[in-house]
């Protein structure tokens, strides 16, 4: 209970609301009855100020650059853990033992296969669909073929489908990018990591042994861990929102992919690279910065500032040791990333940027880190929903195991037209 209260007065009511204060971070005002006793509405357009539930999963502190997972520094669980071990540690509260993690690894890599018949479905799509567009209709469909772990006041059925939906993403994620380029789907090789497989499925092909390079292999997992979770972001709210009507564990994911879809989300990374390109090489880059500054010019920076942080992404400093760990282990020389260094530099010491806060993210590198182990832009933001899956069913589960769960209602402030009668079509 709070024993601090936000006092309001208005329409002749006399409000006393608890503040509440979490583990870490700022004060929470509890508006829950403020509709009931004053009969007015708070208003708060893309709830940046709303707290829309009580979470134990994510911390962020965007003016200080912190962002915590359980209480673990990104950067640390990026350095030195793995994908499979922060999934752990999302869906389970602490990270596991070497025991429980083998025990965790074994569940995910078994459950890897999609039924034959689910596969079929992917020959209903054009060879030239979006691979989100893709993921979207295999994901929603995935109900259909596992409804035997749908009963979400079930707590054994809710662990049983989100092991299925972590572990089956990436074989779905890989046969949407088979599918678009021709070549036959490649089953989990279950001796394999979960990132390995992954890279196995997408650029192997069934004639020829697929080499896995250790170091593409770790740069990829670093960047499913980066992605994993990010707290009540657009595609976490849905999943929720769309969880708290009842529906499905695998329904709810498809709603959170499709939210992951748009270039303000999930694509900016994609939006990124292109810019990158579009700048070409680092002496161009004085031009673009002064256009990116003229609000006449339609023009933007991609990557750069974040609706969170407002100082710099902890996980773009992970991203920008880990392009450089690819290039070296690839031998790249691509043009865009001694832009995107300089780009970098030039924007971190302009005082425009500074005081606008515009500070690079993690989209700014990871574009260009995907683009080097081969993936195509098309698939970046399905990569994204990948990793985000693990978030997304450890929220998912957080609210459904809230027994103060209600159904999501947002309200409104309506600035229609006040009641009027009906004209006939004659009259008009």
């Amino acid at each position: 209970m709070s024993d601090k209260n936000a006092t309001v007065n208005l329409n002749g009511a006399n409000l006393d609301m608890p503040v509440h204060q979490g583990s870490v971070g700022p004060e929470v005002v509890d508006i829950r009855k403020f509709y009931a006793q004053t009969g007015a509405f708070t208003y708060d357009p893309g709830f940046t100020s709303t707290a829309s539930c009580e979470s134990g999963l994510t911390y962020i502190d965007g003016g200080e650059g912190v962002l915590l997972h359980r209480g673990y520094p990104i950067g640390q669980l990026a350095e030195h853990s793995s994908f499979m071990e922060v999934a752990y540690l999302l869906l389970n509260d602490e990270l596991p033992s070497q025991d429980e993690l083998n025990d965790f690894t074994y569940t995910i890599t078994r459950h890897t296969m999609l039924h034959e018949q689910l596969m079929q479905f992917y020959q209903g799509f054009r060879r030239d669909a979006h691979p989100m567009a893709i993921m979207c209709g295999v994901v929603g469909a995935l109900s259909a073929f596992y409804h035997d772990s749908t009963d979400i006041a079930d707590p054994e059925h809710r662990k049983i489908s989100s092991h299925r939906l972590i572990a089956k993403m990436p074989t779905i994620a890989a046969a949407a990018y088979k599918y678009s380029i021709g070549q036959p789907f490649l089953y989990p090789d279950n001796s394999l990591s979960y990132t390995g497989n992954f890279l196995r499925m997408t650029f192997g092909v069934p004639a020829e042994p697929y080499e896995i390079h250790p170091a593409i292999e770790r740069a990829l997992d670093r960047i499913f861990i980066l992605h994993a979770d990010h707290e009540q972001n657009a595609s976490t709210s849905t999943v929720r929102l769309a969880g708290s009507s009842g529906a499905n564990p695998f329904a709810c994911i498809a709603a959170g992919i499709a939210c992951l879809w748009g270039p303000a989300h999930g694509g900016a990374n994609e939006a990124a690279l292109n810019m990158l390109r579009e700048i070409g090489t680092p002496d161009k880059i004085p031009h673009y910065i002064e256009r990116a500054k003229d609000k006449n010019d339609p023009f933007r920076l991609m990557g750069f500032g974040h609706r969170v942080y407002k100082n710099y992404d902890p996980r773009a400093t992970v991203m920008q040791e880990t392009v450089r760990e690819v290039f070296d282990a690839l031998k790249v020389t691509d043009p865009v990333f001694e832009t995107a260094r300089q780009l970098e530099e030039m924007a971190l010491n302009d005082d425009y940027f500074k005081e606008k806060k515009l500070f690079p993210n993690v989209d700014f590198y990871s574009g260009v880190i995907l683009s080097a182990i081969g993936f195509p832009t098309t698939m970046f933001t399905a990569l994204f929903a990948l990793a985000r899956t693990v978030g997304w069913v450890a929220q998912w589960n957080e609210m459904i195991s809230d027994p103060g769960q209600k159904i999501g209602r947002p309200r409104q402030l309506y600035t229609g037209p006040t009641q009027r009668d009906y004209i006939p079509l004659d009259k008009r």
